[in-house]
């Protein structure tokens, strides 16, 4: 453990400006690696009706695009955005495209795979990863585990109510 929590990272929106994670503090935050062109894309949809379903408890739901995985995010930051909004409905804040994988994963990434273990760390798009109004992991899921799972909501519930 690192002693460093998830609102000591910045990123910069979709739109190119500063989106310091220290602005949700005593926010529970989803933050999840996301593409366009994955099989599991249409978990924005979910996505989405977590964060209208929790918003109003204080829940943060982050997109963080990547193009670390075969490719699946090709286009820039317009495109990203138009194909969310027009898709999914994607209301949600969104980052800038990043790295989430390897030595040039964007720093909260290295510090998600350090404070989740191993396992933790993205495999491939929509690992999601819910974050407690302390800023410290509560919990982690893979692709496979769809964010409208008992298993996810039940970590976000822990997350809004703790």
């Amino acid at each position: 453990m690192t002693g460093k929590t998830a609102y000591d990272f910045d990123f910069l929106s979709l739109k190119g400006k500063p989106l310091p994670l220290a602005d949700f503090a005593g926010h529970p935050l989803l933050i999840v690696n996301t593409a366009s062109k994955c099989g599991f894309t249409r978990q924005y949809k979910e996505l989405e009706a977590l964060w209208q379903k929790y918003r109003d408890d204080g829940l943060v739901v982050l997109g963080v695009p990547s193009n670390d995985f075969a490719n699946q995010e090709p286009g820039g930051a317009a495109e990203i955005a138009s194909f969310c909004e027009t898709n999914f409905g994607v209301d949600f804040p969104l980052t800038e495209k990043v790295a989430v994988k390897g030595r040039a994963a964007h720093p909260l990434f290295q510090w998600l795979a350090r404070e989740g273990g191993f396992l933790s760390r993205p495999r491939w798009n929509f690992y999601k990863y819910v974050i407690g109004k302390d800023g410290k992991l509560v919990d982690w899921f893979a692709s496979t585990t769809t964010p409208g799972s008992a298993k996810v909501e039940r970590a976000i519930e822990k997350a809004v109510r703790g």
